[in-house]
């Protein structure tokens, strides 16, 4: 199944999550499902956008002048009284304009003599006010549906008086690594053994795409294991449910057997690309299952293209799906095969744009190569040799 189809077919029934109500604080990176209203103007009164004095703007329309004091605003604490003609009110930043006033008068150009000040510069009527409303009125909608919420926008959303933001539910993603031969990071191998990588590599793509997970360990190769740790994602409620090894059909590949055993609806089974081509889709019940292949960086390869848009959509995203990039080659590349391949490359800005130069071991079993990539080169089924300084077009790996 070529690569577009079987990312279709996991999207297929990919529907944004139900909502809820979230504090502020737990609201970036979520999607909003309703607009949201400021519930308040800002500011809601003229204020002072300085320290200083606030006066009449006809009283200093010429200058020198020397004005009375006749009190004191702070930020937090209006001034009850009426700045007249020839009168002045001491300011700081953040305090409502007192009645009578129209302009500030920034201190710097000023002096002070007891309840006498002198102000040394004129000023236009309405200087260093910031006017009621001027960022917005009580009823703007401010922030819409299917928004995903920067800090920015968090920051907005409390200015209008919101404690709490509805947002789609952040997706459940359960993560499974199935394999005798696996043992956990920190102990110490036997002969024949290896070090269990790629669930944590699963794992925290899912937090950083904002997925809750829940960590199913490592389980041997035996039906009765894997299918108690299956029903263990159903009842944590998992909406994804990534397995890592086993996907293949051979005899000691009993993840897909499993599934079925569990009443998994298999969708599609081995797909064409490289690396990655033993990767599994299905549904059981509710749950969306994506087997991974054991090996690590297709394992990685397969999750960065399925799972993550499978979690972005579920979340509510508008850009479940990433668009390629334009690149150069940076070296020789020989002729594809059936597989539409996804070659680890390093990227390198220059004048006169990105050059991508693949690393020189592409096998699926190495993660130093793969750590070092900055992205992913496609390379569609049959696409003739292709010479350095070719166009190609990449996903780098920065989510």
């Amino acid at each position: 199944m070529p690569v577009a189809e079987a990312l279709a077919r996991v999207l297929a029934d990919a529907k944004p999550l139900a909502s809820e109500n979230v504090p502020l604080k737990q609201a970036t990176g979520r999607v909003l499902t309703q607009d949201i209203t400021a519930l308040r103007t800002q500011p809601p009164l003229n204020v002072s956008a300085m320290d200083g004095y606030a006066v009449r703007g006809a009283d200093v329309a010429e200058a020198p002048v020397t004005l009375t004091l006749i009190g004191e605003v702070a930020a937090g604490h209006p001034f009850e009284g009426t700045v007249g003609t020839g009168e002045a009110a001491r300011i700081f930043t953040g305090g409502v304009m007192p009645a009578g006033a129209d302009t500030v008068i920034i201190q710097e150009v000023t002096s002070r003599h007891g309840d006498k000040v002198v102000i040394a510069k004129s000023a236009a009527v309405g200087r260093n006010v910031r006017q009621q409303g001027i960022d917005f009125a009580e009823g703007s909608v401010l922030l819409r549906r299917g928004q995903r919420l920067t800090d920015r926008d968090v920051m907005l959303a409390a200015s209008m008086n919101h404690p709490v933001l509805p947002v789609h539910r952040r997706p459940r993603v359960a993560v499974l690594g199935t394999g005798d031969e696996l043992v956990a990071p920190g102990t110490t191998p036997s002969e024949g053994q290896i070090v269990y990588s790629n669930g944590f590599a699963l794992m925290a793509m899912a937090e950083g795409e904002g997925a809750e997970v829940l960590d199913l360990r490592i389980v041997p190769d035996r039906l009765p294991d894997i299918a108690r740790a299956v029903r263990g994602a159903r009842q944590w409620g998992a909406d994804i449910l990534a397995t890592t090894g086993g996907a293949s059909v051979g005899e000691h590949d009993l993840v897909q057997k499993a599934l079925k055993e569990e009443g998994l609806a298999l969708d599609f089974w081995r797909v064409a690309l490289r690396p990655g081509r033993p990767m599994m889709h299905g549904r059981l019940g509710a749950m969306q299952v994506l087997g991974l292949p054991g090996n690590p960086v297709s394992a990685y390869v397969c999750a960065f293209l399925f799972l993550v848009p499978l979690i972005r959509r579920l979340a509510g995203r508008a850009d479940a799906e990433r668009v390629p990039e334009p690149a150069r080659l940076g070296c020789l590349l020989k002729a594809n095969d059936e597989r539409q391949d996804y070659v680890r490359a390093t990227l390198v800005q220059t004048p006169d744009g990105p050059v991508a130069t693949p690393l020189p071991d592409q096998d699926s079993s190495l993660m130093a190569p793969l750590a070092a990539a900055d992205c992913l080169l496609i390379r569609p089924p049959n696409a003739p040799a292709a010479d350095p300084g070719s166009p190609c077009v990449i996903l780098k790996l920065a989510l």
